[in-house]
């Protein structure tokens, strides 16, 4: 009798457990939740971050709103969530913010992997490699193969972060002799693409988007795996035979270190079920130049795992060292 008493005892405290769990998970959000956006207000991150917000604060019932901290490679908006140390303020960006850090610092006043855990990741910023259209150029092929031909002849630049770690890993372990042009803002080379200035630019396919409908500039592929809905006719990286150029840059939501992975997962599920909702949120992030993929914290994590080996490669060809 003793035992069975007992053994309902624990049945009880078990079910209250999970009653009490299913409770504070329900509870959330308890207050006005933020999403830190390491850009400025016109960029595409800012633009499907405020998408959600509006729909996550209807959902929950709570204001969610969008906090812009644009500036320091990065790390004025990590600065600002690693800080906070709060699961209502969030980080709202593409791994590429962070992921390219270790090689770009001496030391760095976080730790990725323990200070920002992944939630759910929300779209794929496509990026492009583009050339002028004066050069006549109409594949990434003819433009490798006037490289060739014309060492040293030729400028590139890129976005800072992974798009300009891809192409110059790509161009060194080519070969090729392409020189390396600088841009203190990366969102003046596309017009010095369009006039000839530099010869291939490797950006967000959104920064160059109005150039290439002007007919001023090529888009000669993209780096997603899948064509981006806005330039339908430009081919993958795969398609254009260099698949080494492959890089899916992932954006989504990250929460604070200790973060339960049921609040993660109810959290992505909530994303995932807005997104199957309304279907016009996929063709509004394809108009910025963006593919909607909603990934659960498991895969995401993973995502950006790959990302991780695929610049410690590229940083290998590159001459990097890791930040210790």
């Amino acid at each position: 009798m003793r035992r069975f008493t007992a053994l309902a005892a624990l049945a009880i405290a078990a079910t209250f457990q999970v009653i009490g769990s299913a409770a504070a998970q329900q509870a959330y959000p308890m207050r006005t939740v933020r999403f830190i956006v390491p850009f400025g207000a016109a960029s595409a991150t800012d633009f499907t971050a405020r998408l959600f917000a509006d729909r996550l604060a209807a959902r929950w019932g709570k204001p969610v709103i969008v906090e812009n901290r644009p500036g320091g490679d990065g790390l004025v908006a990590i600065g600002a969530f690693v800080g906070a140390n709060d699961d209502h303020t969030l980080l709202f960006g593409p791994a590429g913010t962070f992921t390219v850090h270790p090689y770009e610092h001496d030391t760095l006043p976080y730790d990725a992997q323990r200070d920002l855990v992944p939630i759910v990741g929300v779209a794929i910023n496509v990026l492009a490699l583009s050339a002028p259209t004066s050069l006549n150029i109409e594949t990434l092929h003819g433009l490798v193969s006037l490289a060739q031909a014309q060492p040293g002849k030729l400028n590139a630049a890129a976005a800072s972060g992974v798009s300009d770690f891809l192409i110059f890993g790509f161009i060194k372990n080519m070969g090729l002799e392409i020189a390396k042009v600088p841009y203190r803002d990366i969102m003046q080379a596309p017009n010095d693409l369009s006039e000839g200035r530099i010869q291939l630019l490797s950006s967000s396919l959104a920064a160059v988007r109005p150039l290439m409908q002007a007919g001023r500039i090529k888009v000669l592929a993209v780096t997603s795996r899948q064509r981006a809905a806005i330039a339908p006719d430009v081919p993958t990286v795969v398609e254009a035979g260099y698949p080494a150029l492959t890089l899916e840059s992932v954006g989504g939501l990250f929460g604070p270190r200790g973060m339960p992975d049921d609040l993660r997962k109810s959290i992505a599920a909530d994303f995932r079920a807005i997104a199957a909702a309304e279907p016009v949120i996929a063709a509004r992030l394809g108009d910025t130049g963006q593919i909607l993929s909603i990934r659960g914290p498991d895969e995401f994590a993973a995502n950006i795992q790959e990302q991780r080996n695929r610049l410690a490669a590229i940083a290998k060809v590159l001459g990097l060292k890791e930040a210790q």
